[in-house]
């Protein structure tokens, strides 16, 4: 499984988790509440912000048709999608100010363009990586546009079942990429914690052969914890500054503080993964000395049989390993041995 490289940052297997904020709409139309979350991402220890680059009439049509309404079963439920993301949308003249601010903090910025033009919109700008949505993870043309440019590619897989996903990998080979992510994620907003399906996460890595994430729209820090422990080496979250001021993604967003636990989470469990390891650690062994060992229990005279009644295996380990015992029942002793003596050969004849 090989690693991708985003502006010098090695993201994949024995690297460091990238971790991703996600803005999204959490800007609430206001610029300097967008400078704000990206101030805010790096504080919290995200290694990049993701931005969305879309215009409402880029990405749907001003059309009041049922086709054009939201159903049942998200928290936008009867809104059009045209008057959804007209409030959802990051304006474009926005996106280079928000990228120089994340570069001078020390932080990747790059988008999910959602047709050709925000491509070329975002090339201009110079992004290091793209991320594909998972809704647009079938769009295999606007795949093959971001392939073509030469740059990473992280591809969300929500809804996807797994042939859509081969599929959108050899749409995007097939343009050129060799550099490709995928992201596990539920497209639930917010996401149920039991239908995140976690264990999916190594079967991609086997499968696919390439670096695994998770986008995550669940408010559980747990959950992109547990997603680590099982191989993910990227994680997306949506970030906000207050869930309270409401918006289209508020409601699956975290808050910094929020953020910054799982950030630090995230960072306590890479290091208790460590690697693969049957030596004995530097602190186990200054507590090797409480093992169990042999003892002499009784006063024992010279040519006496050493019994189960005047041998025992007690704590601390000063004495021979416990698995002789049954070697030791039945022999005699070398001389006397006073009780509480580590056992040992020499005093065995």
């Amino acid at each position: 499984m090989h690693a991708i490289n985003i502006a010098g940052r090695q993201v994949g297997p024995g690297a460091p988790v990238y971790i991703i904020a996600e803005l999204s709409a959490n800007h609430g139309q206001k610029f300097d509440e967008a400078v704000r979350l990206v101030e805010a991402a790096h504080a919290v220890g995200a290694d990049a912000v993701k931005l969305q680059t879309y215009t409402a009439d880029t990405l749907t049509l001003a059309c009041d048709r049922p086709e054009f309404k939201i159903g049942k079963g998200t928290i936008w439920e009867g809104r059009t999608l045209h008057d959804l993301y007209q409030e959802a949308y990051t304006p474009w003249d926005w996106q280079p100010k928000l990228k120089q601010r994340a570069t001078e903090l020390g932080m990747h910025c790059f988008s999910s363009p959602f047709d050709p033009t925000a491509v070329d919109f975002l090339e201009q700008m110079g992004v290091p990586a793209y991320k594909v949505a998972s809704f647009e993870l079938v769009d295999h043309g606007l795949i093959e546009r971001c392939a073509a440019t030469g740059k990473p590619l992280i591809m969300s897989t929500g809804m996807a079942t797994r042939t859509e996903i081969e599929e959108a990998v050899a749409a995007a080979r097939r343009a050129g990429a060799t550099q490709i992510a995928l992201l596990k994620c539920t497209s639930g907003y917010p996401a149920p914690v039991d239908e995140m399906n976690l264990r999916t996460i190594p079967d991609m890595m086997q499968s696919f052969d390439l670096p695994i994430g998770l986008s995550d729209h669940t408010l559980d820090v747990a959950v992109p914890v547990a997603a680590v422990a099982l191989g993910a080496c990227i994680l997306e979250k949506h970030l906000t500054l207050r869930r309270s001021d409401g918006g289209p993604d508020a409601a699956f967003s975290l808050e910094p503080a929020e953020f910054r636990l799982m950030v630090e989470q995230v960072r306590i469990t890479e290091r208790a993964l460590g690697r693969v390891n049957y030596e004995v650690s530097s602190k186990e062994s200054a507590s090797r000395v409480f093992r169990r060992s042999l003892f002499v229990v009784e006063n024992v005279r010279a040519g006496e049989v050493f019994t189960e009644k005047n041998v025992r295996s007690i704590r601390p380990g000063a004495g021979m390993p416990p698995k002789h015992l049954g070697e030791i029942l039945g022999r005699h002793a070398a001389k006397d041995v006073e009780r509480g003596t580590p056992l040992a050969w020499e005093l065995i004849s």
